[in-house]
This record gives C-alpha cells, sequence and structure tokens, in this order.
C-alpha cells in the first residue's frame, strides 16, 4: 500500500495518509502570544484544514492527545474544544501535561482519523 505525505518537510511530514488513516503531526499555534483558548482554536483550525486536505473532517477522528503545558489550562481548553468536536462523533481522547517543544506553546494536538 502506497503512502501519501502532506506538506511535507526536512523534519516531517504535517500529515501521513497510510490503509485509510490519516496521521497528523503534532498541531501547535503560530501566534504564541495568545491565551490557551486562542492557542487552541489556532491548532484546532489547523486540523480542520490539515484532515480536510486528507480529505477527512473532524466527524471521523478515532483518537486524540492533548498536551497542555500547565494542567491548569484544562477548563480554559475543554471550553473551545467543547464548541468544535462533533457532539455525535468525539474520539478517544487523552489530554496530558507535558513541556513542550518551545516556552510560548501551552497546547499541542495530535490526531488519528479515518479517510
Amino acid at each position: 500500500m502506497s503512502i501519501t505525505r502532506l506538506q511535507p518537510g526536512r523534519r516531517m511530514s504535517e500529515a501521513a495518509i497510510h490503509a485509510g488513516t490519516v496521521y497528523l503531526a503534532g498541531q501547535v499555534a503560530t501566534d504564541v502570544t495568545a491565551d490557551i483558548k486562542g492557542q487552541t482554536a489556532q491548532v484546532l483550525a489547523q486540523i480542520d484544514a490539515l484532515l480536510a486536505e486528507a480529505g477527512s473532517a473532524k466527524s471521523k477522528i478515532l483518537s486524540t492527545t492533548i498536551y497542555l503545558s500547565a494542567i491548569g489550562n484544562f477548563a480554559a481548553m475543554n471550553e473551545v474544544w467543547d464548541a468544535w468536536v462533533d457532539q455525535a462523533n468525539p474520539p478517544a481522547r487523552a489530554t496530558v501535561e507535558a513541556r513542550l517543544a518551545a516556552p510560548g506553546y501551552l497546547v499541542e494536538i495530535v490526531c488519528i482519523a479515518a479517510v
């Protein structure tokens, strides 16, 4: 079976598609001056765009891992998530606190979805 890579770069691709499944790289905000709600909204918009490019949608997300730089941001992140997620098709999900790649990042989200 073939593998399709979306937006490949020197270090990584933003997504890889194989056997009817799309694997998204961890998505982070482009504007790190935004608060947790703003960064979460940016990340979810990027996920929407990548899923559309892959021929998928948020209703087809199978699994999501959310990394927060501070677990105290859990409730505020969930406000944005709850307004975005397909309520009829919520994915399996884990949320953890982790040190992210740069100090300005407050949230990083990884998704696996069906195509």
